[in-house]
């Protein structure tokens, strides 16, 4: 395996684990409740609500961006070592690989952007 797949993998690796780290740290943020001011004396202070179906609706759309996100950077990650392995075996067709992969790559983008989509119209539509 050369230097440059390996290096690659490890991208594609590390893209990876930040995409899920951001996909939890939006569930948390929204799970958690927001900071209220401080109630009057003449006021009463209200419990804080439960997160019913807002927090669902913010789970199930952090799972869909991470689960995307996560396939999409395995994917990308996937087709960059194939295109650069096969450059590799066969340097004259270099540009053909590079073009196919740059179309690869826009399909596999825009299948995440159609997952941003659908976690939008589940938070804000549903």
């Amino acid at each position: 395996m050369t230097s440059s797949i390996k290096k690659i993998k490890t991208v594609a690796l590390m893209m990876l684990i930040a995409l899920t780290v951001f996909a939890a740290v939006a569930m948390l943020s929204s799970l958690v409740p927001g900071v209220t001011a401080e109630a009057s004396e003449t006021e009463t202070s209200d419990a804080v609500p439960a997160a019913g179906a807002d927090g669902d609706k913010a789970l199930a759309a952090g799972i869909a961006i991470g689960l995307a996100a996560a396939g999409g950077a395995v994917a990308m990650g996937i087709a960059i070592a194939k295109a650069e392995e096969s450059i590799a075996r066969q340097p004259e067709v270099k540009n053909d690989v590079r073009t196919t992969l740059m179309l690869g790559l826009v399909f596999i983008e825009t299948a995440i952007i159609y997952a941003l989509i659908v976690a939008i119209l589940v938070i804000f539509v549903l």
